[in-house]
């Protein structure tokens, strides 16, 4: 799968729970996960499984978004993918990009 198709299918399903969608960011966001964009296991969040959510809270919001590990972020994440409910693939880039606006760290993305 191309960085290309997963940016669509994270624009759509952004797009079918209400979300107003900037371009830009979410071009930067899925682009940045490399590796994570060539399967689609990798280019999906299993929001079920409690080690992947625990992965996304350390590897991303922790280090990328540099957020405190405490109870509002896990909050923030229990949210996004709640939000996401509606999708039973949840697109990582989807995910990344409720966050990353949540935490009002589109800086990181775009300078």
């Amino acid at each position: 799968m191309s960085a290309e198709t997963n940016i669509k299918k994270s624009t759509e399903q952004l797009e079918k729970i209400g979300v107003k969608v900037n371009t830009a960011l979410i071009e930067k966001i899925v682009k940045r996960l490399g590796i994570a964009n060539q399967s689609v296991d990798a280019s999906n969040v299993a929001a079920t499984d409690p080690s992947e959510v625990e992965r996304l809270k350390k590897n991303f919001v922790i280090k990328k978004l540099e957020q405190p590990d405490n109870a509002a972020t896990d909050k923030a994440i229990a949210d996004a993918l709640l939000k996401m409910k509606p999708h039973r693939l949840k697109q990582r880039g989807a995910v990344y990009y409720l966050l990353t606006v949540h935490f009002g760290k589109e800086s990181v993305y775009i300078k």
